[in-house]
């Protein structure tokens, strides 16, 4: 029954019976007749379709939350017997906030160096999509806010707090001060993370705050993007103290703290909620804690 609780997660991911099969590397009709076995062992309909897919009934809304959790343990029982035999393996799928790649990267290379089996995707998501990922077991663990927006249960490890520093060019009016008030930002032209990211919205309220109008003339839900419209000159961006490190080194560019932007905004580890974790996954909450134990 595994089999088919994986095909019906995938639809209801998906809301598409196509790519829900394409996620699956199936046919459409094998993903049909699955979903068809399924629910013939239900003895219920867990999804209305005509030539399309229509939803989930009610029975499906409560069977998805069960396939979650029986798929979650089927997983866990596999990663903990391969454990057993073969020590750590396998891959580890985390989604991160842009803003928080770079400590992706750092958890990447040391949980690496002590687990050389197990393998790591990474993916630049919202924080509104991480907690989705996670929710539907797309992800094994996202690093993202803990304390802006309702996280829900989960297990977390709190890893930094933000401190919001200035991106400006070298030949900036701006770029001779030692630090710079969100007032200070009033009728310079803003180049901004988009607004469905969290850390925008954060930005936004610190302006509003200091009685500025948050408005940017260029918006990206890449911060690569956002420094390299300050490079080209003319515009201005805000970004996390370690990404606009990473980012401007050996350019011609200036990072400058950002006064009175309000309580710090932590960023840390985040991963489904279970007693107990799959050995993998209570493995990178470790490095996780060593890692804000170091810093």
């Amino acid at each position: 029954m595994i089999d088919k609780l994986e095909m019906f997660l995938a639809v209801a991911k998906e809301r598409h019976f196509g790519r829900a099969a394409e996620s699956l590397g199936l046919t459409q009709p094998t993903l049909s007749a699955g979903i068809k076995q399924l629910e013939e062992q239900l003895g219920v309909l867990l999804i209305f379709r005509g030539s399309r897919f229509g939803g989930l009934t009610p029975e499906g809304q409560s069977a998805l939350v069960w396939a979650r959790r029986i798929v979650g343990d089927a997983r866990q029982l596999r990663d903990e017997m391969r454990a057993t035999r073969h020590g750590l393996s396998g891959q580890l799928r985390i989604a991160v906030i842009p803003t928080a790649l770079t400590w992706a990267a750092r958890i990447s290379a040391r949980f690496g160096a002590a687990h050389p089996n197990v393998g790591m995707t990474i993916l630049s998501r919202t924080s509104v999509e991480i907690l989705q990922m996670i929710d539907d077991l797309t992800v094994d663990a996202g690093i993202s806010y803990l304390d802006n927006e309702p996280l829900g249960r989960v297990s977390t490890v709190r890893l930094y707090d933000e401190r919001y520093m200035l991106v400006c060019a070298a030949d900036s009016p701006l770029a001779g001060k030692d630090r710079i008030g969100w007032a200070d930002l009033a009728g310079h032209r803003l180049c901004l993370l988009t607004s469905d990211m969290q850390n925008r919205r954060i930005i936004n309220r610190n302006l509003i705050e200091a009685g500025v109008t948050p408005q940017a003339t260029v918006e990206s839900s890449s911060t690569v993007v956002l420094v390299a419209h300050v490079l080209e000159g003319g515009w201005i961006t805000i970004l996390p103290e370690d990404i606009a490190a990473f980012l401007t080194e050996g350019k011609p560019l200036r990072t400058i703290p950002l006064d009175g932007d309000g309580a710090s905004h932590a960023v840390g580890l985040v991963a489904p909620w279970r007693e107990p974790h799959t050995p993998v996954l209570e493995a990178l909450l470790a490095e996780a804690r060593r890692m804000a134990n170091d810093r």
